[in-house]
């Protein structure tokens, strides 16, 4: 919200004309007519105060667009006829999507995916390809994941934006991504991950470390901070289904929520109300930020930098934090009578008799046959994911 501070308006002047008459005697010689001038006010100047100024939203857009893009580049990809043996909704073409046994999602395949560029760690250990730490986050497991991720980054992205710009959102966006694929990979190491759900959880992160750092400001702070903490609890709490990774919301929330303390931080009012002051106003001494709000800044960017090297490096040198951590699982997910938290990648042996397919899941035990002749390794890994469900 703009702030406006009126300046003082100068000082009208009278002007006074005096005339002379020449030639004449006594007092009378030479007479004053004070002349009346109309003192109109001056103009008031409006002056906006910068540190609070609304921003216009277009990089939020702009991030769902190019999220929207790259789901329709990897249903390209995937080309679901080609390479499988049954499609849901055969009429789009290349552009159908995997069985519903294999994605329920109404998307791709995982070795699309994979080709696409998602969160693979014996990839990003062995082939050296970090970059998957990043790519990941704008890829999509189907058309119900990406509707309900854009959907959440508009409503939660745009308010952000227009608040603080589009550098100080892109950035908590982008690094808040990167930490959830970092903790996501350091914990689920045997599966895949795509989806923006890092990042969105680093703005929910961002928005509650800005309302503390910022609590003097706001009014209703304790209703909007009881709000807030509900939504935070009910988003993570979905994440202890199966089949979602809920490792990255909590890396994405934990790295939005210290980044929130480094750039959403807004200065005091009294220090902003005598930066604008008109010229003649008594200034005092005020200092910028509340101590608070620098402690905050300093310890939350320590623990921000700490923690993103620590775990980069284990990461690179093959470390499973489950092994230093044997019930973090369940963080992920809570194994019910319902269904089970089981997440090895499907493996399964296959052998060809002429146009017979036999395939046997290793993990169930399960076994099919297929009249399919010459299939190719896409469309075997399709029905071994099928098969091992």
């Amino acid at each position: 919200m703009a702030t406006l501070e009126k300046e003082r308006p100068p000082k009208s002047e009278v002007l006074i004309r005096v005339n002379s008459t020449r030639g004449g005697s006594g007092s009378g010689g030479n007479t004053i007519h004070p002349v009346e001038v109309s003192t109109a006010p001056a103009p008031v100047a409006y002056r906006e105060i910068t540190h609070f100024k609304k921003w216009v939203a277009w990089l939020i857009p702009c991030f769902v667009i190019a999220n929207i893009v790259m789901f329709i580049i990897t249903m390209y990809v995937n080309n679901c006829p080609k390479n499988s043996v049954s499609c849901v909704a055969r009429s789009l073409g290349r552009f159908s999507f995997q069985p519903f046994k294999e994605n329920p999602l109404l998307g791709p395949s995982s070795i699309a995916l994979q080709k696409m560029g998602a969160l693979d760690v014996s990839r990003v250990i062995h082939k050296h390809q970090g970059w998957r730490l990043l790519s990941c986050n704008w890829l999509h497991g189907g058309v119900f994941h990406i509707l309900a991720n854009m959907l959440s980054l508009l409503v939660i992205g745009i308010r952000l934006e227009q608040e603080f710009g589009f550098v100080r959102i892109g950035l908590l966006y982008v690094i808040s991504g990167f930490g959830g694929s970092l903790l996501s990979a350091l914990f689920l190491q045997s599966n895949i991950s795509v989806g923006a759900s890092g990042a969105l959880f680093g703005l929910l992160g961002g928005m509650l470390s800005e309302l503390i750092t910022n609590w003097t400001i706001y009014a209703n702070k304790a209703a909007a901070f009881v709000t807030l903490v509900v939504i935070i609890a009910i988003n993570l709490a979905v994440g202890i289904l199966p089949h979602v990774d809920n490792f990255a919301h909590i890396g994405g929330f934990a790295t939005g929520f210290l980044l929130g303390f480094v750039f959403l931080i807004r200065p005091q009012f009294g220090w902003v109300r005598e930066r604008y002051a008109a010229p003649g106003y008594s200034r005092l001494s005020r200092s910028k930020f509340k101590m608070y709000q620098c402690i905050l800044w300093v310890v939350s960017l320590i623990l921000l930098i700490v923690g993103l090297t620590v775990g980069l490096v284990m990461l690179l040198r093959g470390v499973d934090a489950n092994d230093h951590c044997s019930w973090c699982h369940y963080l992920s997910c809570v194994p019910t009578s319902r269904w089970s938290c089981r997440t090895e990648p499907a493996y399964c042996l296959s052998s060809q008799i002429g146009s017979q397919l036999n395939i046997t899941c290793s993990s169930n035990g399960k076994s099919s046959l297929y009249m399919l002749a010459n299939p190719s390794s896409s469309q075997i890994q399709g029905l071994c994911t099928e098969l091992c469900r």
